[in-house]
């Protein structure tokens, strides 16, 4: 097979590849590589390739195979950080210069568990400024180019990650999602991200945002996000938050019909702005599912009205600790996360905990409104991708620091820790991708992948490949 298949293959092939030795390690890793030499230029989805390492945890992972040793169910596959989880030995500078040359002692869990499967790290992929935004670009790092239009939003703060997978830099790529930063990046970039359930893959420290920030998978396929999951979830010793196992596989929840699953559809969860064409692809995939055998209903939840002005506390007070990197960099810094870190500054206890208070009401209507339900429908995100330079569609009210205008369908998922998808849905008449978001109830991970999947098989979005890939030229900061 040729080194383009191997980079466009599913990880799900590719480990059986490599069991039944069909392919080595050191073949994929070098045929990854090599696209990633060709290609990256135009695309700028790395903050550091570690092409030695690759190669040296392939040389070990194709020994083991030899000596017919047990492998794990990423074995010889490779996979991507993201720029703000830890690997030992490696610089973490999340996409600041503040952080420039800051070394990781140790590995985060993720990265540990993708090693404990088998997994090969080809290099970390770029983040916005210590993940604040949905942008694709950093200070850092300059701007990571939208596969399917160059100088537009790969979405953030896993823009590298999105970006490398729809391009084939690998099958597999590490996200973090605390305001929709995996489920943003694949639907401008037209792929699969995964938000599981809170809780549902380890963080250690446990994150100082009041539970928000999940880590989860970005693939071309369902399969190979289920994947991610058998690898890395699970009960972890210094995550008090952590959720344990059924002992079930999560790849083994994909197959099966959905039955008569009630499913709801909001196509603004009663508030939110959508562009015209996002609506009607999101609004066409919705009323599949009725060919799948569900009933699917619009509704209107009451609790969705009171979501932006509890996030956009939240988010803000949340980035305010960042302002002790102020002094000493705050000229080098994204002039939206200051503005946004100023926002949040200053707001007493007593406000904090009665904000808290509306907070905790609003996430439990949330959980409420699901118990009548197995799913929820809404777009991924309300835009198609835009010139990653600005902060706001051209066409969209301006503001210093507020990208959450546009994403108004990521965040209540965040806050509630409920577990939520984006499934490529469509495209808009300028060939842009967009995402349909699948939400599920507390730890229905599983039926999330489930219906993600038999929507995979009604619309295959995998052979849709970004026009010109080899032509990209080097990005322009």
């Amino acid at each position: 097979m040729s080194d383009d298949d191997l980079c466009v293959a599913p990880a799900t092939e590719l480990a059986a590849w490599v069991r039944e030795k069909r392919v080595s390690p050191t073949e994929i890793v070098r045929a990854v590589l090599d696209r990633i030499d060709r290609l990256d230029a135009g695309i700028n989805a790395f903050a550091q390739l570690t092409p030695d390492l690759a190669l040296e945890m392939a040389d070990n992972a194709e020994k083991a195979v030899a000596r017919g040793e047990a492998t794990g169910v990423l074995h010889g596959v490779p996979v991507t950080i993201k720029d703000l989880f830890d690997i030992e030995g490696l610089p973490t500078e999340r996409g600041s210069f503040a952080l420039a040359k800051h070394i990781a002692d140790s590995d985060s869990p993720v990265t540990e568990r993708l090693k404990g499967a088998g997994a090969v790290i080809i290099g970390k992929t770029t983040t916005s400024e210590f993940g604040w935004t949905g942008m694709s670009r950093s200070p850092r790092t300059g701007i990571t180019h939208n596969p399917w239009k160059r100088g537009f939003n790969a979405g953030g703060s896993s823009a590298g990650a999105a970006a490398a997978a729809a391009i084939s830099f690998g099958p597999l790529h590490q996200g973090s999602d605390g305001a929709g930063s995996i489920r943003m990046p694949s639907h401008f970039c037209g792929v699969f991200g995964l938000k599981p359930t809170w809780g549902r893959i380890p963080q250690v420290p446990v994150r100082n945002s009041d539970n928000v920030s999940h880590v989860g998978p970005l693939s071309r396929t369902v399969a190979d996000a289920a994947l991610f999951l058998d690898a890395t979830a699970g009960v972890h010793p210094f995550d008090h938050t952590s959720l344990t196992d059924s002992g079930d596989t999560f790849s083994a929840a994909l197959t099966g019909d959905l039955g008569e699953l009630k499913i709801a559809f909001s196509p603004d969860l009663g508030h939110a702005r959508v562009d015209r064409e996002v609506a009607d692809l999101v609004e066409r995939a919705a009323r599949d599912f009725e060919s799948f055998g569900c009933r699917v209903d619009d509704v209107q939840p009451s609790w969705g009205k009171d979501g932006p002005e509890i996030a956009r506390f939240f988010w803000a007070v949340h980035e305010s600790p960042l302002a002790v990197h102020l002094e000493g960099f705050e000229d080098s810094m994204d002039p939206g996360l200051v503005a946004c870190i100023r926002a949040g500054s200053g707001h007493s206890a007593e406000t904090y905990l009665a904000m808290r208070a509306r907070k905790l009401d609003y996430i439990e209507r949330m959980h409420r409104f699901m118990a009548d339900r197995d799913l929820l429908l809404t777009p991924s995100v309300s835009v198609a991708a835009f010139p990653a330079a600005r902060l706001q569609p051209e066409h969209w009210p301006a503001h210093p620091w507020d990208w959450l205008s546009w994403s108004e369908f990521c965040y209540p998922f965040n806050m509630s820790g409920l577990p939520a998808a984006s499934v490529p849905c469509g495209f808009t008449d300028a060939g842009l991708p967009v995402g349909l978001q699948i939400v599920g109830k507390r730890a229905a991970d599983s039926l999330v992948l489930r219906a993600a999947t038999a929507f995979e098989r009604a619309r295959p979005w995998v052979k849709h490949l970004p026009p010109n890939a080899e032509s990209q030229k080097s990005p322009v900061s």
